[in-house]
């Protein structure tokens, strides 16, 4: 069951419910992969709503090793899910809220 209060979200992928979480580690992961400088050039990125298929599988990737998955990038973007390409992006929607929200809109 994942903790809403420390960023966690639950997907099905590959026919199971994971749970993700982007990590400081995550984080620092896919400052790397991403080529942003910091966290708020990451979430900046992230804001601008142009996402490729990669930078999903990255995102995604990196939030079920955040969550203790042994998975690569490779195997993730293997992976299905409930609504195809539109299930990734609204997955990858929910754990970047969950990671950067504040709470202060509730």
């Amino acid at each position: 069951m994942p903790n809403k209060h420390r960023g966690e979200i639950a997907a099905e992928l590959g026919g199971r419910q994971r749970t993700l979480v982007l990590t400081l580690g995550a984080l620092a992961e896919l400052e790397s992969a991403l080529g942003a400088d910091d966290l708020v050039a990451l979430a900046e990125r992230f804001g601008s709503g142009r996402l490729s298929a990669r930078d999903l599988t990255r995102i995604i990737g990196a939030g079920l090793r955040g969550a203790g998955e042994a998975v690569s990038d490779d195997e993730v973007a293997a992976m299905t899910t409930e609504g195809g390409a539109a299930g990734f992006v609204k997955i990858a929607a929910e754990l970047i809220a969950a990671t950067f929200d504040d709470g202060a809109a509730r």
